[in-house]
């Protein structure tokens, strides 16, 4: 098959962050596939185009043998409100005349995943003029999580949102979601019909943690960054609104009298307010680091006690799998889980770690410090998430699942 994705944030090889997708595309062209890739210009948590995309509206890589195609996006992006809102839009133009002019129109399948979800109208037209089908991968619930952190709340974008939303599940043939709960919300809710629904959640990237882990001098990574005697809580993802790292913060100030050391590890729009609010308040126990390659982010978190999936406290994130927990999994590290909801019910389930309530400072902190004096039971956990994620979330696996679903269409 020949196989589009439009991903506005697909990674480039030496990014920082998940790889689901460079992994997906990877072990589909192994089986034989060919995939093209159209993608963005600006990282989802970056602030400016890379140097060599600088003066230009279009790129071409190749990736693995994947062919990745990048098209303009606002650098405006992670400015404020309406930057992001023309970083969308900006991608959706820019890939809409670049799929309908430069594109082959050949390709079997037309695969757009989601947010930003106005990507889709590009997706859309890109299939129509290949007869292809398109299909269609949800992973966030949009618009429901902009309104209710609080990103969106113009009524008219809301109304026009989810019309388009509306339209764009009547349109594709197959939609696949990343959680449980965001399956039954469709179903439910949304009026999706069950035969167009599929189930492949984020995952577990086992074939980079052994490799990266192999040889990992654990002790000696800890004495080279200033680790030693310290119980280390590390956070690995995007410092914006809806992860509301705040909380961490506060946490860290009730905790000032332990050894206890958070890491913060990526980029976003708050970074530079989290670094001056930890500033403000003098906390010592609080260290910020720039992205890192992801062979280098699985260092950090094996060195690391637990790592933590946070995100803010509203009702439509209790439908997402937070995708740095299966991190931490795949390093046998145990999971601190300040998000509700099926992320909760993941880590009770493989019982790889302890819930505590988002936002709530005096439990982050009671439960830090029961922690800290159970040692033993922490690496228990992190074995059982190694293992329980081995059964039920291996990457290559799932790909191959995603894979036979979309062949289906054809039959």
């Amino acid at each position: 098959m020949k196989i589009l994705l439009i991903h506005q944030f697909f990674l480039e090889e030496e990014d920082a962050g998940g790889s689901r997708w460079n992994e997906m595309c990877k072990n589909w062209s192994e089986r034989g596939h060919e995939i093209q890739v159209l993608a963005g210009m600006v990282h989802a948590n970056g602030n400016a185009k890379r140097l060599e995309y600088k003066g230009k509206y279009y790129y071409k890589k190749i990736h693995s043998s994947v062919i990745v195609h990048r098209t303009h996006v606002s650098e405006n992006y992670n400015r404020d409100f309406l930057g992001r809102l023309w970083g969308y839009f900006s991608f959706m133009f820019s890939s809409l005349w670049f799929g309908y002019m430069r594109l082959p129109k050949d390709f079997d399948v037309v695969l757009v995943t989601s947010p930003p979800l106005f990507v889709a109208f590009s997706g859309y037209l890109i299939s129509r003029l290949n007869c292809a089908p398109l299909v269609f991968e949800v992973r966030d619930l949009w618009p429901e999580s902009a309104i209710d952190t609080g990103v969106l709340k113009n009524k008219f974008l809301i109304s026009l949102s989810y019309r388009f939303e509306k339209f764009v599940y009547s349109k594709s043939r197959l939609i696949n979601v990343l959680t449980p709960a965001f399956e039954v919300k469709l179903k439910q809710d949304k009026g999706v019909a069950v035969s167009k629904l599929l189930c492949i959640p984020n995952a577990a990237d086992f074939s980079l943690s052994e490799k990266v882990l192999k040889d990992f001098n654990r002790d000696e990574f800890r004495k080279l960054h200033n680790l030693e005697d310290k119980f280390v809580v590390s956070y690995v993802g995007a410092h914006g609104v809806a992860n509301h790292l705040e909380q961490i913060l506060y946490a860290a100030e009730l905790l000032k009298d332990t050894d206890i050391l958070f890491l913060l590890i990526g980029q976003g729009m708050r970074k530079r307010d989290l670094i001056r609010m930890r500033d403000e308040i003098g906390l010592q126990n609080v260290r910020f680091i720039d992205p890192v390659p992801k062979s280098e982010v699985f260092k950090y978190i094996s060195a690391s006690e637990m790592g933590m999936s946070v995100l803010k406290k509203v009702d439509a994130f209790k439908t997402v799998y937070s995708n740095k927990t299966f991190d931490y999994m795949s390093c046998k590290v145990p999971v601190l889980m300040a998000i509700d909801g099926v992320s909760r019910e993941l880590v009770e389930k493989a019982n790889a770690g302890v819930y505590v309530e988002p936002e709530n400072i005096q439990e982050f902190n009671s439960i830090l410090r029961d922690c800290m004096n159970h040692k033993e039971l922490l690496l228990s956990q992190g074995l059982n998430g190694f293992n329980y994620a081995k059964a039920n979330f291996d990457r290559q696996a799932l790909a191959a699942k995603y894979l036979e679903s979309i062949e289906k269409l054809f039959n």
